[in-house]
């Protein structure tokens, strides 16, 4: 199995910016779209756990709309043949408190889609 092809590579990349813009900018639409429909999906948030597309867009539909902007650090898109790739991030919203991001993506008929995800925040790390 090929790791990284890039052109692979650069389409993930470009998935997991859609879905950072779509995520700070609060675009539901787009969000929901990125996420597989599919009653498998799941994403474990920051202070929630979901289970199947369904959860996922309802959360998605009753967040909140503001606060969403954050800064990314040591961004890691790995991909493993054509078809499924993982996107892992650090990232700063809060002063003191580090989050960090993990998304499973699979490419499908329709497109790259997350399948996975895991969402933690935790107190900066100390040295």
């Amino acid at each position: 199995m090929e790791v990284d092809i890039p052109d692979v590579k650069a389409e993930l990349t470009a998935m997991f910016e859609r879905y950072e813009k779509a995520l700070t900018s609060n675009d539901v639409e787009t969000l929901d779209e990125l996420f597989k429909n599919a009653p498998y999906t799941i994403r474990y948030g920051a202070a929630e756990n979901l289970y199947g597309y369904l959860e996922i867009a309802a959360f998605r539909a009753a967040r909140p709309s503001v606060g969403l902007q954050r800064t990314l650090e040591k961004t890691v898109i790995t991909t493993y043949g054509r078809d499924f790739g993982t996107a892992s991030t650090m990232f700063r919203r809060t002063p003191g408190r580090v989050g960090r991001q993990m998304q499973t993506w699979v490419r499908f008929p329709e497109g790259w889609r997350v399948v996975a995800a895991h969402v933690s925040i935790i107190d900066e790390p100390k040295g």
